[in-house]
């Protein structure tokens, strides 16, 4: 495969680049990550990073293998959608105005492109830019939050399940457990042209091992009492990574956290169903690239 060098503000192709991946604490602990201040004594992460020089291909020029291709959630856990009219939410430093606005762009997005769905719960966003920005309501889009440079996967299949249970009510969550059941983020840049840097890696689901897959405990504070749980990925070389260079506005990516067809092994085509993603730094990026601003919203997705 031919590795780019790209000769625009956007880079293009192919490229290698440094990938941090999970490292394991080196006394056999449980892996964890406190949410906010950790308690006196004990540090943020018990775990550190193994970075790793990866082939990283670009999928623009393919994107016919990826977009309106249901088959890519059930292979790749990704989807793209692309050609999407301008958003009824413009500025996106409103939650209150993103939920009313945005939601329910998605909602109906969702609906269309993944196939049986028949219900769309919304549970968070977030907004990441480069610098802190004024918000109409303060609750979470004006400090300035940049792209994650660690490979993970938001939610394992326990995470998943308490989600369901955290957001509907208990009689409720347990008829849906019964059925199909799918995290999915929708991501999309919010920058005025095309993605200049801090580009979207992920890794096709196909490609990554279980055993790759590392439950974290996300600690949130005492007071919450509540441990969540993320997975680091461990790298290995059959690993087949992408991104979509200069992503703009009028396009999305689906991307998979969990899909609950994946826990019934033999009778599903689903593989893995759980997507490994990171930003990452594009040595090509020109000096003065725009940093890349985006927003992520968090979905359960349920049916068939």
């Amino acid at each position: 495969m031919a590795i780019t060098k790209s000769n625009d503000r956007v880079p293009r192709g192919d490229v290698v680049a440094s990938l941090n991946f999970f490292n394991p604490p080196a006394d056999g602990a449980v892996p964890f990550n406190y949410v906010d201040t950790p308690p006196a004594g004990e540090p943020q992460r018990n775990f550190s990073d193994a970075t790793h020089d990866i082939v990283i291909e670009d999928i623009r020029g393919r994107e016919s293998e990826f977009a309106d291709s249901p088959e890519s959630l059930d292979k790749n856990a990704f989807l793209l959608v692309q050609n999407l009219p301008p958003s009824a939410e413009t500025d996106f430093v409103d939650d209150e105005s993103i939920r009313k606005k945005y939601y329910p762009e998605l909602e109906e997005l969702l609906l269309k492109n993944v196939p049986g769905s028949t219900r769309v719960v919304f549970f968070d966003h977030t907004i990441r830019r480069a610098k802190k920005v004024e918000t109409v309501t303060g609750t979470g889009t004006g400090p300035a939050r940049g792209p994650v440079l660690r490979v993970h996967i938001d939610q394992t299949a326990k995470a998943a399940a308490d989600r369901v249970h955290r957001h509907l009510p208990a009689d409720e969550a347990e008829k849906l457990l019964q059925g199909r059941f799918r995290i999915i983020n929708v991501w999309r840049p919010l920058n005025k042209g095309p993605v200049e840097s801090s580009p979207l890696a992920f890794a096709s689901s196909a490609s990554v091992r279980d055993e790759d897959v590392v439950t974290v405990e996300h600690r949130y504070p005492k007071e919450r009492n509540f441990i969540g749980q993320t997975a680091g990925i461990q790298y290995h070389p059959d690993q087949k990574w992408h991104y979509l260079s200069g992503m703009t506005g009028d396009e999305r990516l689906l991307l998979e956290c969990f899909d609950s067809e994946a826990l019934k092994p033999g009778q599903t085509k689903v593989k893995g169903g759980r997507l490994a993603h990171t930003a990452f730094n594009d040595p090509r990026s020109v000096p003065d690239a725009e940093p890349r601003e985006s927003i992520e919203v968090r979905t359960l997705v349920f049916g068939p």
